[in-house]
């Protein structure tokens, strides 16, 4: 049997986990399914490869993390090199990535220097046979919580738009952090007082996401 390319792997994963999803957010559901229809391509019932590769063509899905106090009072955002702006961390899949959750995990602990990063909502173990128990259920890959669909300037090269999936982890806001090569500064702010040079529509944004993380809690 033929392995399959890492790549298609990922975006397996990444079409799995958007099917998972029932947003809370109407505007966000409707995004989701053009998200799952982009993945799927045209007219197909399996992942694109090209989907998640950053050389797979002008469009392609990224992953994002918005690292938040446990209290959901705060959020750790980094000021983008290129973009020059405040925004979550997240960026581009890497060919060693086998989920896009991990992804955005990943690009949190690169572009943070967190290692302490707790995920909200973390993929269940899976069914491992009959041994589990009566009534055990088998468990697909945690959802996101976050879809943002985004041009980009030429100032980021190739790429053209973004098809970012966001998710979320917890950490603690009095632990050391540190600016990587792509951003120049790192630093935590109240949720209800962003720094000057978000953009416009990130505070709906993080809004949206605080509330389907409240949700998701409750549930």
């Amino acid at each position: 049997m033929t392995a399959l390319d890492p790549a298609a792997l990922l975006a397996r994963d990444a079409l799995a986990r958007l099917d998972r999803w029932e947003p809370v957010d109407d505007e966000q559901a409707a995004l989701a399914a053009e998200y799952r229809a982009f993945l799927r391509g045209d007219g197909g019932s399996g992942a694109r490869a090209d989907a998640v590769r950053r050389d797979g063509g002008p469009q392609h899905l990224t992953a994002s993390c918005f690292v938040l106090s446990p209290d959901l009072g705060r959020v750790l955002l980094c000021f983008h090199r290129k973009g020059q702006f405040w925004v979550q961390v997240g960026g581009h899949t890497e060919p060693g990535d086998t989920t896009l959750a991990g992804a955005a995990y990943r690009e949190a602990r690169e572009e943070s220097g967190l290692d302490d990063l707790v995920p909200f909502d973390p993929d269940p173990e899976p069914s491992t046979g009959p041994d589990d128990g009566p009534g055990h259920q088998a468990v697909g890959p945690a959802a996101p919580v976050d879809v943002h669909r985004h041009d980009l300037a030429a100032a980021f090269g190739t790429c053209r738009t973004h098809w970012d999936v966001g998710f979320v982890a917890f950490a603690d806001p009095d632990a050391r952090t540190a600016v990587s090569d792509e951003s120049e500064d790192v630093a935590w702010f109240p949720v209800d007082a962003l720094p000057a040079g978000t953009p416009d529509d990130f505070p709906v944004r993080l809004a949206t996401v605080l509330a389907e993380v409240r949700h998701r809690r409750r549930a």
